[in-house]
């Protein structure tokens, strides 16, 4: 089943996420529901916030970058309850976007490299570092379960530029291919 994603404007996509257990309700559910989700909206993450769910999970497939990067191929996982152990070396600056934030690309600077530690779909503990782009995604999906946008990297100015595109996706006036769901 195919989520709608929660836009810009929903106070869900601000909250600190919730840790989760292995008996979580239908969690097998939820993983497949968020790979459909992501695949048709033609993302390489997703994260539970972004599906209206409130808990720490997010999905990452960047294989589609492999022929850019050797080192992504495969590059498909699931990651619960991670933790941010530690973010290293120089920032660079690449355009982002976000399912959540449709028709919006900014340039955001993120370092390098992140280790983090996160259990898999079969709850097994993993810690491990990423380089690149996965280490960037990977970044991008921490933030939404601490409630943070790519758009809070930005400058002041470059936020008050984009205010009435962030305010006309918080009342549905985008047109994205997949299903939103628009704040009340």
């Amino acid at each position: 089943m195919k989520y709608p994603v929660t836009v810009y404007g929903d106070p869900l996509l601000r909250k600190k996420a919730q840790t989760i257990e292995k008996d979580h309700p239908k969690l097998d559910e939820i993983i497949e529901n968020m790979w459909e989700t992501m695949y048709y909206s033609d993302g390489v993450g997703l994260a539970a916030p972004q599906v209206g769910l409130s808990i720490r999970l997010f999905v990452i497939d960047a294989s589609s970058g492999a022929d850019e990067d050797p080192e992504l191929e495969g590059f498909k996982k699931v990651f619960i309850n991670p933790q941010i152990i530690e973010t290293k070396g120089d920032e660079w600056t690449m355009n982002e976007g976000c399912l959540s934030l449709p028709e919006i690309r900014e340039d955001v600077d993120r370092p390098d490299e992140v280790t983090i530690k996160y259990l898999d779909e079969n709850f097994v503990e993993h810690t491990e570092t990423y380089k690149g782009f996965a280490g960037r995604v990977i970044q991008h999906e921490y933030d939404h379960l601490e409630g943070i946008l790519f758009v809070d990297y930005l400058s002041p100015l470059r936020k008050r530029l984009l205010k009435s595109k962030l305010i006309a996706i918080s009342k549905g006036k985008v047109r994205p291919h997949y299903r939103i769901k628009v704040p009340k």
